[in-house]
């Protein structure tokens, strides 16, 4: 009987084998020119990933460059369409799928929302970080960097040139927003670029970079005078995406199907679910005053400035302690990201980061867990109000966001996965909406035993995330106005009437920036499935290990994965 069986499952097996060299040779094939393709037109994102025969190239930006995009991308949808069809395994499937909705993703931007006609921010940011892109890690000598930052600077006076053929009535805000920006662009190319590649001492490459990097400075000159006194006048557009474009973008982004009613009763649900435990919370650390004067006197309890790497550092090490004696989650690598102070030229983007290396860097290996200090030419107001970022339970949530469990074990596992297309392409929803989930997860299950003062932290944190939830839908379907969205920020939020001005400026052209709460509330939608599956024998550690193992597309593929099949995802 035994060899019978073997034999049988012999039999049954080598077509299928078959079947599925071929399938996925020709899928390999196709991808490999799709991704060619794609960082041709995209080369800052193939130097970001570790693809550095890319590094001396620069997006093209022409209105010519958007009609190549779009005439190639849906020749590669097609095709992929087609050889789907062959596709026998549902790991197979899915990697098809995630190609095909990363190309749809793609052409709606393009062809509807068209940021390349609508966003000037789009064009100065976009030569800056094309710049970071070369200068932020180590992958080559400093010498052969400033040879590739100088032939992207070459290449810039053409993306302003660019700009102002394509620019067509945009959003007041949007060039608004681009006239914020442009000066601390500036000061990242006559300050932080000179700085990365201070090493470099051939006098005669030195000369020519020097000669470039002035020429961007003098074209960012003239492009903010340009958005001044041109754009800015004739910038009547509207940013709010509508309806129909709002429920595609997040469809092909987030394969998200559900109507946006719906969603929005879920955002509502959540957010007054975390409100009502931030009350609760609140009155345990103090019931004699409102939740919002203990959350001002709980952001006073914070390190001094010099000993804010300090903090985090001695905070990594319990929660590594903790995730390993409660069996949380596997951590693949020993090796913990480097903690160091924010480089001078990303320190006005973020209070913290995690720069990790792309998915096929082969020479800058290391993570950097980045935290922004203030500087030491700023008056105490400001650097006290600068440091209540970075209260006792900040700094918590924070490492776990950043590093364990979130993005770095992301990265971490990312590393195991085999498939090209699951290296290279995701979602917003899973790997934010995983490490916003982390933040939740960790004081759940008992992390820092309840500390009240933890907790508001993690709460205060979700409702900035609730609040975005509902603008983004409720603003650019029209129903909520830019004050409005403001106040809502302020009164539903609780968050200071300036961080609601930016948290609105940055929701008008990032209008999805729903995914935290998204994502968080469709893994745990997923794990308590998951938990049903599995009955008796469901293990935290091993739902957070299969969910991890899959790289991180949209959360709808997961949930095939470990589940065997479609269902609710909310």
């Amino acid at each position: 009987m035994k060899i019978l069986a073997l034999l049988t499952l012999i039999s049954v097996s080598f077509p299928s084998q078959a079947r599925a060299t071929t399938f996925e040779a020709q899928f390999t094939e196709l991808t490999d020119r799709y991704f060619d393709d794609y960082f041709r037109h995209h080369p800052s994102e193939g130097t970001s990933a570790g693809f550095h025969e890319y590094d001396t190239q620069l997006e093209n930006y022409s209105r010519q460059d958007v009609t190549a995009q779009i005439t190639t991308a849906k020749t590669f949808l097609k095709a992929v369409r087609a050889l789907g069809a062959q596709a026998h395994s549902q790991e197979q499937g899915a990697d098809v799928e995630l190609v095909t909705s990363q190309i749809q993703s793609r052409l709606h931007e393009l062809e509807q929302v068209r940021s390349w006609e609508r966003n000037p921010d789009l064009y100065s940011s976009g030569v800056s970080s094309s710049i970071f892109s070369i200068i932020s890690r180590d992958f080559a000598p400093q010498t052969q960097r400033m040879q590739s930052v100088i032939a992207r600077e070459k290449q810039i006076p053409g993306v302003f040139a660019a700009a102002r053929s394509n620019l067509k009535n945009p959003p007041r805000i949007f060039t608004e927003v681009a006239l914020e920006q442009i000066s601390g662009i500036i000061s990242f190319f006559k300050v932080d670029v000179p700085a990365a590649l201070k090493d470099v001492k051939d006098k005669v490459l030195l000369t020519e970079f020097q000669t470039w990097n002035q020429k961007v400075i003098d074209e960012l000159g003239a492009y903010e005078k340009f958005l001044r006194q041109d754009l800015l006048p004739r910038s009547k557009g509207v940013f709010q995406l509508g309806k129909e474009k709002f429920r595609l973008k997040l469809r092909y982004d987030e394969m998200v199907d559900m109507t946006l009613e719906s969603l929005l009763k879920v955002g509502y649900d959540n957010l007054r679910q975390n409100q009502k435990l931030f009350a609760e919370t609140a009155a345990k650390i103090d019931p004699e005053r409102k939740p919002l004067e203990v959350l001002a006197e709980v952001a006073k309890d914070h390190p001094a400035p010099a000993k804010l790497l300090e903090a985090f550092r001695d905070t990594l090490g319990g929660i590594v302690a903790f995730i390993e004696e409660h069996h949380i989650v596997t951590i693949p690598s020993t090796v913990r990201p480097t903690l160091e102070e924010t480089p001078p030229f990303a320190r006005a983007l973020t209070f913290a980061s995690m720069d990790t290396p792309g998915p096929f860097e082969k020479i800058a290996k290391e993570a950097y867990f980045n935290v922004t200090l203030p500087e030491t030419s700023w008056p105490a107001s400001r650097t006290e109000e600068h440091m209540q970022g970075f209260s006792r339970g900040t700094i918590l949530s924070t490492a776990i966001h950043e590093a364990y469990p979130g993005h770095y074990v992301q990265f971490l596992w990312l590393h195991n996965v085999k498939s090209k297309v699951r290296k290279l392409l995701g979602c917003a929803s899973n790997a934010e909406g995983w490490a916003h989930y982390t933040e939740q997860m960790m004081l759940d299950e008992g992390f820092t035993a309840n500390d009240p003062k933890i907790r508001l932290g993690q709460l205060q944190d979700a409702l900035l995330r609730n609040a975005r939830f509902i603008v983004s839908i409720e603003m650019h379907t029209g129903k909520m106005t830019f004050e409005q969205a403001i106040d809502f920020f302020v009164k539903e939020g609780y968050q200071s009437r300036a961080n609601g001005e930016r948290e609105t400026k940055r929701g008008t052209s990032d209008p999805t920036y729903l995914y935290y709460t998204l994502g968080k509330l469709e893994i745990l939608k997923l794990r308590e499935d998951y938990r049903k599956l599995k009955g008796k024998d469901f293990s935290l550690q091993q739902f957070h290990d299969e969910f991890l193992k899959q790289g991180f597309p949209p959360i709808k593929l997961i949930r095939r994965a470990l589940l065997g099949r479609d269902g609710p995802m909310l």
